[in-house]
């Protein structure tokens, strides 16, 4: 699904909406449960589920008069390719450090 209104890494750089999708991620909720659980303004919290919802990370769902928000983690997988080809840099880096470590630690225990 392309319809999204927000750039996705714009609407996870904030950590409030990043911690909602936290909740969401351990299952579905109403507005005033999450709400519940955050030191903001139901307002706010209502602004950042409208972002969420915008960018296709949350569905709503009306389940009789309550509406019912759930993760939606597609659009992450976006984010998780873009970073997992970052992992790949991150592996032969942090391996070359290992082994200049434990190259100076064999070198150390020569020298004693």
């Amino acid at each position: 699904m392309t319809y999204r209104l927000h750039n996705i890494y714009s609407v996870i750089a904030d950590d409030r909406r990043r911690a909602l999708l936290d909740c969401l991620a351990l299952g579905d909720k109403t507005a005033g449960e999450l709400a519940s659980e955050f030191d903001i303004s139901r307002p706010a919290v209502a602004k950042h589920l409208r972002i969420l919802e915008q960018s296709g990370l949350v569905t709503i769902t009306n389940v009789g008069r309550t509406r019912v928000h759930r993760l939606n983690a597609q659009p992450l997988r976006e984010v998780h390719d873009w970073v997992q080809r970052y992992g790949r840099f991150w592996d032969v880096h942090l391996e070359n450090l290992k082994q200049a470590v434990e190259a100076s630690v064999k070198s150390r225990k020569q020298d004693t």
